[in-house]
């Protein structure tokens, strides 16, 4: 408990600042505050000022929920109607997702399938894709984890493995990243990002012949889709 805070407390107080305010200003609980400015008295006006502060406080907060909900419902008005013109997904549906999903995100090199993600749904939607049109043997998948070393590394293996069905006996081990970011900081990928590896160099120049059949159906040239070596 530092004697200059304190004092400090004690002159805003007088001023006629909030408790919150104090607190925020110099870094300190409330209950500290409240504490060390109990014997302040504060003249009418102030009190009225503080009150009347609290309340446009409120108004703030409750424009700012009126303004989320109004965007929600616009945003849903569109949003809704469109999510159900989705057309049923078949068969031919998942093989197509799948080979433009991997096309997208998927390795290119070492005559491998690898498919990397932070997104646990495009996660989902691809072991779909290897499972129920690829009929890859669950025995040939494996997962591997990068996530900055601060967060809770077990966490993030259980939480993959139960997102991707791949058992934690058929995961490498976890690559943790040093992160130069403050740990106090909202972490944007708390479990980071999973890697699901394929053995099986077959399957992955299917996905190849795949990819380029639909560009051919499409009339488009691509040229460098699958790497140097790999030219779709």
């Amino acid at each position: 408990m530092k004697a200059s805070e304190r004092e400090q407390s004690l002159v805003l107080r007088s001023l006629g600042h909030s408790i919150k305010d104090i607190a925020k200003e110099l870094g300190v609980a409330k209950s500290s505050i409240s504490l060390w400015t109990r014997n302040v008295e504060l003249s009418p006006e102030q009190k009225a000022l503080l009150k009347a502060k609290g309340l446009w406080r409120e108004e703030i907060e409750r424009r700012r929920i009126t303004r989320r909900a109004t965007e929600k419902a616009k945003r849903d008005a569109i949003i809704l109607p469109a999510m159900d013109q989705a057309h049923p997904i078949g068969l031919y549906e998942l093989w197509l997702i799948g080979v433009m999903l991997y096309w997208a995100e998927g390795g290119k090199t070492r005559k491998m399938v690898r498919f990397s993600n932070s997104d646990p749904t495009l996660i989902t939607i691809i072991m779909r894709f290897f499972r129920e049109f690829c009929s890859v043997p669950e025995e040939k998948f494996r997962g591997y984890i990068h996530v900055h070393s601060h967060l809770d590394h077990e966490k993030s293996e259980k939480y993959w493995s139960g997102i991707s069905g791949i058992p934690l006996g058929q995961f490498y081990n976890t690559y943790r990243i040093p992160s130069k970011s403050s740990q106090r900081k909202k972490d944007s990928l708390p479990y980071g990002t999973l890697d699901i590896y394929v053995l099986d160099t077959f399957l992955f120049y299917r996905i190849i012949g795949w990819a380029r059949g639909i560009a051919k159906q499409l009339s488009i040239e691509i040229t460098n889709s699958f790497g140097a070596d790999e030219r779709i």
